[in-house]
């Protein structure tokens, strides 16, 4: 473990600071942080909005076992995580997507069923929710790992935006259309793992509408959501997973149609989109963009 972030109180952070003066951490400046301190290859920030602690680098777990559960939290979790989360380690799919909120770019769904031993292999080799990476290349190493551990099972489904425009078309509504496409992944795993028994993915709508979806494939199985489900290693795996494929699709379709296809819906989408209409007409948005969003109608407006 190199990564690790938890939550404190006012009180937590500040015996935090005096136990890292008492260990010999050598403060330094951060932005946005209460403190922020250094001691060897380690380094650990308390950030004001929270607070929060960020423990990054050599000694990580270390630190976290010896030090911070004992005489901060007060709780053991490192090393318990199957007697705090029994569930996670029982056999389940995972499911989760990348895209969804980018003007570029597919929606790819992905799933990726785990059980005990896979789970601990996982968590060894460092999975964790995609969110939390920002380097192409570690996405790319750790989806690698998922994909060739043993007994492990997965799905990636890939909505390219000529697919999505015509799917949002025929829904007319996101959380229905991903409802479809989590049932759809959950679908194909069952062929791969009949008997597995439940499916875990991050709350994006009220449950009845995932159940809806279920019920039109007559598949049995049961279906949790919950905030936060990425902190389970199966929806972290399938996060890992779905952010490859999405970042894939990026870069070859940039690079095929010669427009650098930025991440993301920000003011620096419109730039992109004017690019991609110059060089290939007003009707190759909608094989590149999720014409839904609201940019749609901004990109429209520079050309009239």
């Amino acid at each position: 473990m190199t990564s690790y972030t938890a939550a404190l109180t006012t009180l937590q952070a500040k015996k935090l600071r005096d136990l890292l003066v008492t260990l010999g951490f050598d403060f330094v400046e951060k932005p946005y942080t209460m403190f922020a301190a250094k001691k060897g290859k380690l380094s650990i920030s308390v950030y004001q909005k929270g607070p929060k602690v960020l423990i990054q680098g050599k000694g990580t777990a270390e630190f976290i076992e010896f030090h911070l559960e004992p005489e901060i939290l007060g709780v053991a979790k490192l090393g318990y995580e199957e007697v705090h989360q029994p569930e996670m380690f029982a056999p389940h799919f995972g499911i989760d997507e990348s895209g969804k909120g980018d003007y570029f770019g597919p929606l790819v769904i992905a799933g990726v069923y785990t059980d005990a031993a896979i789970t601990r292999h996982l968590m060894a080799a460092g999975i964790m929710d995609s969110k939390r990476i920002s380097s192409a290349d570690k996405i790319r190493k750790l989806a690698a790992i998922i994909r060739d551990t043993p007994g492990i099972a997965y799905h990636i489904l890939t909505l390219p935006p000529l697919r999505y425009n015509e799917l949002y078309a025929e829904f007319r509504n996101l959380n229905r259309m991903l409802a479809w496409a989590h049932v759809a992944v959950i679908e194909k795993l069952l062929l791969q793992v009949p008997d597995c028994p439940r499916s875990l993915s991050d709350q994006f709508a009220k449950p009845f509408v995932l159940q809806k979806a279920l019920a039109g494939k007559k598949l049995t199985i049961a279906l949790d959501q919950r905030t936060k489900a990425e902190s389970d290693i199966a929806v972290a795996a399938a996060s890992i997973l779905a952010r490859e494929r999405f970042v894939e699709w990026m870069d070859k379709t940039s690079a095929a149609g010669g427009v650098k296809l930025p991440l993301g819906a920000s003011a620096g989408i419109l730039p992109a989109a004017r690019a991609v209409i110059e060089k290939h007409g007003k009707d190759s948005l909608e094989k590149v963009a999720k014409l839904h969003f609201k940019t749609t109608a901004q990109v429209h407006d520079l050309f009239e």
